[in-house]
């Protein structure tokens, strides 16, 4: 197991002691920890923040502040009787939250929050592993979340979860190819699957780095895709069709109580923040930022406390972002919502692709890139003024056969 991990200093030896399992654990427990912490300050500042948005009363009085409110909720929710229905599938229903919550925790395990530092006098990467697979484990986790939902739907025994759970799965699953390819538009630029490497790559050098060695613009168009894709796999709104209780009763959940219902919502919200993470980590630099220039590189303050600042503040702007759109956009139809993916989204995302391989082939091999990037930018846009005019449009009769 140890070679999959080997790109962290803490594996190099090749020796896996006692002190290097006690790293790894604290390493596990504070990423678990932080995520939980997380969570709840995200409802919290999320409810604050939509009440402020459309002026009314956010949470206030459980806690300072209402702080302790999502709190309060989830022990009022561990407490609720927890009800299975008869024609379920007790194994498969039990099983499926934990199917919809174990991806997220995965995925953010492979984020890097900061450099490299010092834990129990090992040298180690602040993140629990730098996979040399890691863009693939990306992959792998936000396609697992899958799971969760379809056998939520499908172990209990219910139509209308069911239906909610085709439902979802279907959305997930189509915006799973356009996450899939914002993500690759931003491999082919970093030549790497490694999370840590991607970072190291959009290292930090002066104030022109936001623009010169940060991914967001040399990979704009991914990065949108990304967001868009990211935010309908994790069924924010405005695509929160997965639970769209005017057509499906609450959708695929229908049938949970307690905490177990509570868990599929702390799954979600869980997976927003684990998203908005992997959004900085691919385009905003990750921990990458200026250090504390009165004090060495070498200094605690610049190798522990400013990374998990910068990383920290890049994912709560991000956050607000969602929140923001939480509390302005209205719902979408579904037939848009699979529309805007599968007819714009995925064909948009293969052509940038394709372009920007064209762009590093000629990087490589010396060619003229301006004239490069001139016929691959003009290739593309024909090959999607194609596409658009063979896609078929609203107040157009398409001809069935039966």
């Amino acid at each position: 197991m140890s070679h999959l991990l080997a790109l962290d200093p803490l594996f190099q030896s090749g020796h896996v002691g006692f002190s290097v399992f006690l790293v790894v654990a604290v390493k596990v427990l504070v990423a678990f920890a932080l995520l939980l912490v997380s969570v709840m300050l995200y409802i919290w500042g999320m409810r604050k923040w939509i009440a402020d948005m459309q002026n009314r009363i956010g949470p206030n009085t459980a806690g300072p502040w209402g702080i302790l409110q999502t709190l309060a909720d989830g022990i009022k929710l561990f407490f609720k009787e927890q009800s299975i229905p008869d024609s379920a599938d007790r194994v498969v229903f039990r099983l499926a939250p934990y199917l919809s919550i174990m991806p997220a925790f995965l995925l953010f395990c492979i984020i890097p929050i900061g450099g490299q530092v010092s834990i129990f006098g090992h040298q180690t990467f602040l993140q629990v592993a730098d996979l040399p697979i890691g863009a693939l484990w990306i992959l792998a986790m936000s396609g697992l979340g899958v799971y969760g939902v379809m056998l939520a739907g499908w172990a209990s025994g219910s139509k209308y979860p069911l239906l909610g759970s085709v439902r979802a799965t279907g959305q997930l699953l189509s915006y799973e190819a356009a996450f899939s390819l914002g993500i690759l538009g931003v491999l082919v630029r970093a030549g790497t699957l490694s999370t840590h490497d991607i970072v190291s790559q959009q290292r930090w050098v002066n104030w022109h780095s936001f623009v010169s060695q940060w991914y967001w613009l040399p990979a704009f168009v991914p990065f949108v895709i990304f967001l868009i894709a990211a935010t309908a796999e994790t069924n924010h709104p405005p695509f929160d069709l997965v639970e769209a209780e005017q057509e499906l009763v609450g959708g695929f959940n229908t049938e949970y109580t307690g905490i177990r219902f509570a868990i599929f919502f702390l799954a979600e919200f869980m997976n927003v923040i684990t998203m908005s993470a992997v959004a900085t980590t691919l385009f905003l630099g990750g921990p990458s930022g200026p250090g504390l220039g009165f004090l060495s590189a070498g200094n605690a303050l610049n190798t522990w406390l400013m990374p998990v600042f910068w990383f920290g503040l890049k994912v709560i702007a991000l956050l607000f972002v969602t929140v923001w759109v939480r509390a302005s956009m209205p719902r979408m139809r579904y037939d848009r919502l699979m529309a805007l993916g599968w007819k714009y989204l995925i064909e948009i995302a293969i052509l940038w692709v394709l372009v920007a391989a064209a762009i590093e082939v000629a990087n490589v091999q010396n060619w003229n890139v301006w004239a490069t990037v001139l016929i691959a930018f003009g290739s593309a846009a024909l090959a999607y003024g194609v596409l658009y005019l063979a896609i078929p449009k609203p107040d157009e009769v398409v001809e069935e056969f039966r």
